[in-house]
């Protein structure tokens, strides 16, 4: 997969202009895929998953729980799960992912926003050789050895073991999670990210006008109240400043 295309996601999310915007997303997400596969976070990994970003990111304990109350419970708004794919600024491939329990306004929301920045949003499928949905673990190496750690996660189910200064990425099929987050609680390893991530297959080369745009594009995007992940394929370059 390459380590480096998400380090620009890792430095927007460092953006996030407030911290109970990303608590609301994060506990909707919850309650979300608790009414979709209930809430055993044994039984449904899509809650460990959320569980665990939860916990990277200190959402507390109770707000949690009473998400998880409210998936479980028959009250409330019927939220679903919705994806858009489309182009944003110099042809760079955006995939969003939302919950949502009106459908119209969410996509009466987004659309303008790609019109406004100059891009469009495109037919379901039409990023499908672009992106594909990964697990990947992201921990610090903190003394571990390099080709033990290695084998131990191929072991598990790994696609991919990357080392980069120190921080570990591990990217495995969507289906090989649960392996995964059991070969660590085994190894006693705490993961910083546990995550089912749409990881770029092709990466686009842009420049630093057009990256502009089109982070003005992304973080649009992400302000919306009904969207929680949007994910995009720049080709890394330390040189881009956001």
């Amino acid at each position: 997969m390459g380590r480096k295309w998400a380090n620009i996601k890792d430095k927007k999310a460092s953006l996030d202009k407030q911290r109970g915007q990303v608590y609301t997303k994060l506990l909707k997400e919850i309650t979300a895929v608790v009414k979709k596969s209930g809430g055993d976070p044994d039984a449904n990994f899509l809650l460990r998953v959320a569980l665990q970003k939860c916990r990277t990111c200190n959402v507390p304990k109770d707000n949690i729980e009473r998400a998880i109350k409210k998936g479980l419970s028959n009250e409330g708004d019927h939220y679903e799960d919705v994806t858009y794919e489309g182009y944003g600024p110099a042809g760079v491939a955006i995939f969003i992912e939302a919950s949502t329990n009106n459908v119209t306004r969410t996509v009466g929301n987004i659309r303008p926003f790609f019109r406004k920045y100059g891009g469009d949003i495109g037919k379901d499928g039409c990023l499908q050789f672009i992106f594909e949905r990964k697990a990947v673990f992201e921990l610090k190496q903190n003394g571990l050895n390099e080709d033990d750690f290695t084998l131990a996660m191929i072991d598990a189910g790994a696609e991919d073991v990357e080392f980069d200064a120190g921080d570990i990425t591990v990217t495995a099929s969507m289906e090989n999670f649960g392996s995964l987050q059991k070969k660590f609680e085994e190894l006693k390893i705490t993961t910083d990210e546990a995550s089912l991530e749409r990881v770029p297959l092709s990466f686009k080369k842009i420049n630093q006008e057009e990256f502009t745009q089109v982070m003005k594009l992304i973080s649009v995007i992400e302000d919306d109240d009904d969207v929680l992940k949007v994910y995009h394929n720049i080709e890394y370059d330390p040189a881009l400043q956001l």
